[in-house]
């Protein structure tokens, strides 16, 4: 009976080892390089620079005729500035510097391990950097735009540097591991043993702390404006998540659910480029007011 008992603790544990290495190939994201599109009303300059570990960015850079605010688009997972092309057709042209990156291990940026939340908020301080080294480009003020884990890396960002006065988001987590975890119990995997140690692996062996960086604990420490939009009926980022954002912010912020919308199509909502237009001209006088 002995060799029974060992031969079924062989398997689970054979089983455990395998469905941990899944998991993480799961959450690997997906790469798609592309190209500048064809027919487009501006012209975009394709550009590339340095952020950590020695890799490199590669952006769409649509600089302004005069000295400005920068507007850095921050497209989400397994995505690249491509995604972003409805808000640069929106924000071209003038107005704004627009930069739209892709993060490291998307698009045609370099390869750097495993994507997480902390590389989206290096590489948008790396672009921050680039437009600053840029002579008469910026003003040194940035505005982002982010989308899920976009908009979570650009919340983060903004609670690290100044120089970013206004943030949007679209579908941003407030906290990383309630998104994980509900993706992973929505394939019907229970938390222990496997996310439970998922996140201790995650913490001792890859050194990324998922609570640490979580972005409702830091919003309120960010000198920015933030504008926080989520589709009610949000799929992959529940609505809570937003909601939680809000509350770590305060007055800082203003949650806008829109009805009937899930992740990756608030944009098509009725009003929503001039809810943006208004809050990127006015958010700052508001404010005052208040």
């Amino acid at each position: 009976m002995d060799w029974i008992i060992l031969l079924v603790l062989a398997v689970m544990l054979v089983s455990f080892f395998v469905l941990f290495i899944l998991i993480q190939k799961g959450f690997r994201n997906p790469v798609a390089t592309h190209t500048v599109p064809e027919e487009i009303p501006f012209e975009i300059q394709e550009v590339e620079y340095p952020t950590q570990k020695g890799k490199t960015i590669y952006a769409w850079w649509i600089p302004s005729d005069k000295k400005t605010t920068t507007v850095i688009f921050v497209h989400g997972w397994g995505r690249n500035a491509q995604r972003m092309m409805p808000y640069l057709r929106k924000f071209c042209c003038g107005k704004f510097n627009l930069l739209a990156f892709d993060a490291r291990g998307h698009g045609n940026s370099d390869q750097d391990g495993y994507s997480n939340m902390l590389m989206f908020a290096e590489d948008i301080i790396s672009s921050m950097n680039y437009v600053d080294n840029i002579q008469e480009a910026g003003n040194g003020e940035f505005y982002l735009i982010g989308l899920s884990i976009g908009g979570a890396a650009s919340i983060y960002a903004a609670a690290h540097d100044s120089r970013i006065k206004k943030v949007l988001t679209v579908g941003a987590f407030a906290h990383p591991a309630a998104v994980i975890t509900k993706q992973i119990k929505d394939r019907h995997i229970p938390y222990f043993p496997m996310i439970w140690f998922l996140y201790r692996y995650m913490k001792y062996i890859r050194k990324l702390d998922v609570d640490a960086m979580a972005p409702e604990k830091h919003i309120a420490n960010a000198q920015a404006h933030f504008l926080l939009i989520h589709g009610e009926d949000d799929q992959t980022v529940p609505v809570e998540q937003g909601k939680r954002l809000k509350k770590a912010a305060g007055d800082k912020a203003e949650l806008w659910v829109i009805p009937g919308k899930g992740h990756s199509n608030c944009h098509l909502e009725e009003g929503f480029w001039e809810k943006l237009m208004e809050f990127f001209d006015t958010s700052e006088t508001k404010n005052q007011k208040h």
